[in-house]
Order: C-alpha cells, then sequence, then structure tokens
C-alpha cells in the first residue's frame, strides 16, 4: 500500500493540466492525513485565506485512518490522471 501510494504521489506531478482548487484541496488533505494523520495544528489566522482552506480541507478528515486516507489518496491521483493526463 505504501509503495502505490509512493508511486501515486510521484504520478500526480506529471498532470498536464492544474486540477481545480478543490481537486486540489482534497489531495492535500489526504496526503496530510496518510502521512501526518489527524490535524493538531492550530487554525491560520483569518486573513491567511490560502493555508485556512488547506488546514479546513484536512481537518475534515479526521478520524480518517492513515490507510484508508492513502487508499483514498490513491483514487483521487487516478481520477486525475485519467481527466489531466
Amino acid at each position: 500500500m505504501v509503495s502505490d501510494f509512493d508511486a501515486a504521489a510521484e504520478k500526480v506531478k506529471t498532470l498536464t493540466k492544474k486540477p481545480t482548487d478543490d481537486e486540489l484541496l482534497e489531495l492535500y488533505a489526504l496526503f496530510k492525513q496518510a502521512t501526518v494523520g489527524d490535524n493538531e495544528t492550530s487554525k491560520p489566522g483569518l486573513l491567511d485565506l490560502k493555508n485556512k482552506y488547506k488546514w479546513e480541507s484536512w481537518n475534515k478528515k479526521k478520524g480518517m485512518s492513515k490507510e484508508d486516507a492513502m487508499q483514498a489518496y490513491i483514487k483521487v491521483v487516478d481520477d486525475l490522471l485519467a481527466k489531466y493526463a
């Protein structure tokens, strides 16, 4: 599973078109959940919109196991490769 996850993390860098912001947030959240686990960081300030959205997206994955997050990440990458490669 970890090797598939690592391969997906490398493959996503080969996309020829940029995914939507929502797709990028989903990728970010699943990657962080799979590699770090639950979000234990403090929420960014109100004016730090980019990091606030990333924090909120990751925080929604709270409670998801690292294995489930890896599987979901691999699926999202496969979907993006089919759509944008």
